[in-house]
């Protein structure tokens, strides 16, 4: 049993999605099946009769002419494994793994802090990953030490940190969705000297998309 290809794709929660294999060789006792988790049966082709089963009838779309199935409005449940079987012959499998963005979270922890300079550590979190850098502002100048900090994450997204017009700002994001989460720097550096403010700006974002990350990875025997 060898791998013929793995493909990374990015698809929005709601959106669908087209599974595709190689089309087989169908002989008349052969029976092809679409499975969910290995267990959970989707689409049975037996002679040119196709069978939708009960908890995927209006959800699926399958295609006699290349055996594709479509999956509809995608939701986090549809997360799992999908495998193409083709009894009688070969199989054929198609990982297909799915997960969402996660939310983000900057956090701050001051360091140190004068009457004209202060330090503070931000860390931008997400649920698989986290990065940290030092924030320094002298004056009116304030950088994060090395530059903009990004990292991949497990799920294959991206997460960073960074400074843009006064501004903390904290991303996780993929090719179709984003979530962010920001401080501005001038509350930051006040809370670190100990100071106070009658008001603090707020502007805390957090952008309310979701996607689905799917893997598929073809095994032919």
């Amino acid at each position: 049993m060898s791998s013929t290809a793995v493909t990374s794709r990015f698809v929005l929660k709601g959106e669908d999605v087209t599974l595709d294999v190689q089309k087989p060789d169908i002989q008349e006792e052969t029976i092809f099946e679409w499975k969910f988790k290995r267990e959970d049966n989707v689409v049975r082709l037996v002679k040119d009769e196709v069978f939708v089963f009960t908890n995927y009838r209006g959800r699926v779309e399958f295609s006699s002419e290349d055996y594709s199935l479509l999956l509809k409005s995608l939701t986090e449940a549809d997360s799992g494994v999908y495998t193409a079987v083709l009894f009688g012959d070969k199989d054929m499998k198609v990982f297909l793994n799915v997960s969402r963005v996660s939310p983000v979270h900057l956090t701050v922890k001051p360091v140190s802090s004068s009457s004209d300079s202060c330090n503070v550590t931000v860390t931008c979190s997400s649920q698989d990953s986290s990065i940290s850098s030092t924030l320094t502002c002298d004056g009116e100048d304030c950088s994060l030490e090395g530059g903009e900090r990004s990292e991949v994450t497990a799920s294959a997204a991206t997460i960073k940190v960074y400074l843009l017009n006064g501004s903390a700002i904290c991303n996780h994001s993929n090719q179709v969705s984003w979530r962010e989460d920001r401080k501005e720097i001038d509350p930051l550096c006040l809370l670190s000297s100990g100071k106070t403010l009658t008001v603090i700006p707020s502007s805390a974002i957090i952008r309310q998309h979701f996607s689905l990350c799917i893997v598929f990875q073809k095994l032919s025997g």
